[in-house]
């Protein structure tokens, strides 16, 4: 891996690798840290589970809002996603299949874990964007290969969210419905930038089926 993330590191918490059923990602926002992560894990209380948190360089995966031109996010961004794939990679070289992981960010961490499994293009144990959208400029191609293949997917966001325009979420929702995703999608009135008891029971239910699922149990069949 090369780029402005390269070699940073990856804190954990929760069960350990070799007896962990399954394992979350924690992906932090713009400014964040990934101990803030780790204290949200620790709201969650679900048990078996691995918890990996990766850190950004400068607290930031990209310089500019997601919303920017996809080359003036760059190097940041292909770095990013690297970080990403090489945490996958470790986590199946450990014996964590991607289908035990989910991937669960807020903000500019949840913009780029979305971005992450649609580019990808294969199913995971379950994805949580929470105020956050698939990256790029409007009109962005949205030709991603591959399919999620039943991935249950909940994206949570206020419907005046002064840096995640509404439309954006809805259209991050029915592109990853066309990948094969089971998405859940809950808009709150008023909200601002944060993540509220609603989104934590949704993403404790869905890391809680996660770790109850049997190990060898087939992809979800897709909608």
């Amino acid at each position: 891996m090369t780029g402005p993330h390269e070699g940073r590191s990856v804190l954990r918490a929760g069960a350990p690798l070799e007896e962990a059923r399954a394992a979350a990602i924690l992906v932090h926002g713009r400014g964040g840290a990934a101990t803030d992560m780790l204290g949200l894990a620790a709201e969650l209380g679900v048990g078996d589970l691995a918890f990996l948190a990766p850190r950004a360089t400068g607290g930031t995966w990209y310089p500019y809002s997601f919303l920017a031109p996809l080359s003036a996010n760059e190097p940041g961004l292909s770095s990013a996603l690297a970080v990403l794939d090489e945490v996958v990679g470790g986590l199946a070289a450990s014996g964590i299949a991607p289908e035990r992981v989910a991937l669960v960010g807020f903000s500019q961490g949840a913009c780029l874990a979305l971005e992450f499994v649609a580019r990808r293009g294969r199913p995971y144990g379950g994805v949580a964007g929470l105020s956050g959208g698939l990256i790029g400029p409007p009109g962005t191609p949205r030709d991603y290969p591959g399919s999620l293949e039943g991935t249950p997917v909940f994206l949570g966001c206020s419907d005046v969210d002064p840096h995640i325009p509404l439309a954006r979420v809805e259209e991050t929702a029915a592109v990853l419905g066309r990948l094969g995703a089971r998405v859940t999608t809950r808009i709150y009135p008023g909200m601002g930038h944060t993540v509220n008891d609603d989104e934590l029971a949704h993403l404790r239910a869905l890391l809680a089926d996660l770790v109850a699922a049997p190990a060898d149990a087939p992809p979800p069949t897709p909608p």
